[in-house]
């Protein structure tokens, strides 16, 4: 096996002579492979030194920031200028790390030509996932996108994406959240006894670990906010956490200090049910710091214990998984099935009219009942009536 390349390194080239004469003062150099560049630093200039091999290794190894046709730029660089310029600015940027990584070790060594819908297509069959490439292209979309923006080449670049998946229609009755709040209230933690004449046996404990995912589920379930809100919601102010005035009864969804994104986390009032909850685990103590809370701290997510309750309720899971995005769906479809303003259950949940009545419209009492009303009416129409009256035919009348 070759041995790995060392990498650029700075050498202390002694001084040469020649016939007793000096031909070539001694210096630092920098060593790439074969290449030998001159630092033009001499003796007591090391430190002159580490900052010529530093500037090399940058500009090595960072992109080229000028036009330039497409067939000469990499694909890493352009997903390099993305992931400098745009990182600080994602809502998740361990996220943003992991797909860009992806696409590097794919993309990589391919340049802005190579970019088109047989490859597109070649990096989803690799990826093996439609629904993940193209989460993933359109990460390369806004790369290519954002390095045309700046300038930095010209020429135009298609990205193919994969079609989108069939919308995820799996919501809650009723009863179904019912079942699963008191699941997750009631459930005892079981733990197996290892000593004594009880060896083996399992017994319940005065621990309720699934207490939090009840909290977490009636929240999800009255205000149809996303899981990453719930999770950072708080009874106080402060940076990176959303916010819940318990006065006023106003829930603050997007975190302090965070851009707004697509993702519309608007401000929303709290329903009179879900409020008395809220002021109750704040008085008492259970929410000190944040709403949803597990041993005093707070949950970066409920996946887990969301999936154990889920199982515990013995759901039924033929339709579709229940999952913490599947409470979102269920307030949309509540909101529906109660009837309430299109425009009003949009500004509520966060999301726009045009998806609320794509993807949930039809579970609104007046969906189409118009025309279903219509078409199975069989009372005779009604003859055209004139509008116009002669004159003539008016002043007879009146006589």
């Amino acid at each position: 096996m070759p041995r790995r390349g060392r990498g650029p390194y700075l050498y202390w080239r002694n001084e040469r002579r020649k016939g007793g004469k000096a031909i070539a003062r001694a210096t630092w150099i920098i060593i790439d492979g074969s290449k030998h560049i001159a630092t033009g630093c001499f003796a007591g200039e090391n430190s002159k030194a580490q900052e010529c091999l530093a500037r090399y290794i940058t500009e090595k190894y960072s992109p080229v920031r000028r036009e330039r046709l497409i067939e000469t730029i990499d694909v890493a660089d352009v997903l390099n200028v993305y992931y400098d310029d745009t990182r600080t600015r994602q809502a998740n940027q361990s996220k943003l790390d992991e797909r860009i990584l992806r696409l590097a070790s794919w993309w990589g060594g391919k340049t802005l030509a190579d970019v088109n819908g047989e490859s597109c297509r070649a990096y989803a069959a690799w990826r093996g996932s439609n629904g993940g490439a193209r989460r993933d292209l359109e990460d390369l979309r806004a790369a290519i996108n954002h390095h045309e923006k700046e300038g930095y080449h010209r020429g135009r670049v298609r990205v193919v994406l994969p079609e989108k998946g069939l919308p995820r229609e799996r919501w809650l009755t009723r009863s179904e959240a019912a079942l699963l709040v008191w699941t997750c209230w009631r459930y005892r933690e079981t733990q197996t006894v290892h000593v004594g004449s009880l060896k083996g046996t399992k017994v319940e404990t005065d621990k309720r670990p699934l207490r939090h995912v009840a909290r977490f589920i009636l929240i999800g379930l009255y205000t149809g906010t996303r899981a990453g809100a719930i999770a950072s919601a708080a009874p106080f102010r402060e940076p990176g956490k959303s916010f819940v005035d318990l006065d006023s009864g106003i829930f603050y969804r997007l975190a302090i200090g965070k851009r707004a994104t697509a993702k519309r986390q608007t401000p929303v009032p709290l329903p009179k049910r879900l409020l008395t909850h809220l002021r109750r685990w704040s008085r008492l103590g259970i929410s000190r710091t944040h709403f949803v809370e597990w041993n005093g701290k707070p949950v970066a997510s409920v996946k887990t214990g969301f999936a154990s309750a889920v199982r515990l309720a013995k759901l039924d899971l033929k339709i579709g998984n229940v999952t913490p995005h599947t409470l979102r769906h269920t307030a949309a479809t509540w909101l529906m099935q109660s009837g309430a303003p299109h425009w009003e259950a949009a500004g509520f949940l966060g999301m726009s009219e045009k998806t609320l009545r794509e993807v949930y419209g039809h579970h609104h009492p007046d969906h189409l009942q118009g025309a279903a009303n219509a078409i199975g009416n069989h009372a005779r129409p009604k003859k055209n009536v004139a509008l116009v009256i002669p004159l003539a035919e008016e002043r007879a009348k009146r006589d």
